[in-house]
């Protein structure tokens, strides 16, 4: 079974993968993932789960602070990859230019004011969807934004040959689509894909729509999920 990575971000956990888990594992994918500590570098500690399952290649799917970790990762371990997917991640990126513009879209402190919720579920999601919210207030904690083996930069990104998937919603206050455009630009051969009617947690408010274009994603760059 080719094994696929999740890495939940820094709003949350493994048990967040609960729309992925059993959709994954019927399609004929190995399932991991795990609980981040938040403590020393994060592409270290997943190098270690990486050899304690005892991955060769495999596929690494990150969303919000787990892409920053999955991009690190594909910086400093390229070779293990069969792909990367990058969902709703502001990436990591470094440059003076971006930091301004994160800055500019996201001004502390009022965004940070903002309940968590409302900065990480869309409208659409909290209007339609109120249970889904307060199961995902449930699960949700809080880690530091992961520290970084590597300079994430826009250079950096150019260097990035692993067949790679940005995925955003209509609604992420995070990465909004002009701002994944730019990534795709950046990273040669990439694949975007705005998900209509969510914010910056696609996997949960989307979760069919994830599954069905990370599944197609993954099946076109390994050929079978077995």
């Amino acid at each position: 079974m080719t094994p696929v990575v999740f890495l939940h971000a820094s709003s949350g956990n493994s048990r967040m993968w609960l729309h992925q888990q059993p959709v994954f594992t019927k399609a004929g994918y190995r399932f991991v993932a795990y609980d981040r500590s938040g403590e020393g570098m994060a592409v270290d500690e997943l190098e270690a789960v990486v050899r304690g399952e005892k991955l060769e290649r495999f596929h690494l799917v990150g969303t919000a602070a787990g892409g920053i970790v999955a991009t690190d990762y594909a910086l400093s371990f390229p070779r293990r990859l069969l792909s990367l997917v990058i969902a709703n991640s502001i990436v990591g990126v470094q440059d003076e230019e971006y930091v301004a513009l994160m800055r500019r879209l996201r001004p502390a402190p009022q965004f940070d004011a903002l309940p968590v919720e409302v900065r990480e579920l869309g409208p659409s999601y909290r209007a339609a969807n109120p249970e889904g919210v307060q199961r995902w207030k449930a699960l949700a904690g809080h880690l530091p934004t992961p520290k970084t083996k590597n300079r994430i930069t826009f250079a950096a990104l150019q260097a990035i040959r692993t067949p790679t998937l940005l995925l955003t919603g209509d609604a992420d206050l995070y990465m909004p689509p002009p701002v994944m455009e730019l990534f795709q630009k950046i990273i040669a051969g990439s694949h975007a894909l705005v998900l209509p009617g969510c914010g910056h947690s696609a996997f949960w408010e989307q979760p069919e729509a994830f599954n069905r274009a990370v599944l197609g994603f993954l099946k076109a760059n390994s050929g079978s999920g077995s």
